[in-house]
């Protein structure tokens, strides 16, 4: 992301989730639609294999964001624009809301960030104190919708 410097560490990453974590999400997810938010999911068949969230409630200066608080696509399903088109779908809701951009904490690793940039997201010009403090590794992010 132009202007900034990165360095590449080691770090293993292991991406399974147990059925507490699990558990978490659904919550997360069932408070996002209670409050407002979307939730949208993609399916094979009838199996999820990718879902993500828009968050309903607007912050920032001008209460332009809303928060993509989730995307996730199984790791056997990606790299087939599911996670696009999940985006593309959050986008549209985010839009339909009056929000101006989508504000993501993401995960720091190579892969995620690469997928972000290809959708055009750049580093957000107002950090999210709140989202920060939750995983103050993420990189801030955001998408003008």
């Amino acid at each position: 992301m132009a202007g900034h410097r990165y360095d590449l560490k080691d770090d293993h990453f292991v991406e399974e989730w147990n059925a507490a974590d699990k558990g978490r999400v659904v919550q997360a997810l069932r408070r996002c639609l209670r409050t407002g938010g979307t939730v949208v999911g993609a399916f094979a068949r009838s199996d999820l294999v990718g879902f993500a969230s828009v968050e309903g409630t607007p912050f920032g200066a001008k209460q332009e964001y809303l928060e993509l608080s989730f995307i996730h696509v199984s790791c056997e399903r990606r790299k087939r624009g599911i996670g696009r088109r999940l985006f593309e779908l959050c986008c549209e809701a985010a839009k339909r809301e009056g929000a101006r951009k989508l504000y993501i904490g993401a995960h720091p690793s190579e892969d995620t960030q690469r997928f972000y940039r290809s959708l055009g997201c750049t580093l957000a010009t107002e950090i999210n104190e709140a989202i920060h403090a939750r995983e103050p590794l993420d990189i801030q992010l955001e998408f003008t919708v």
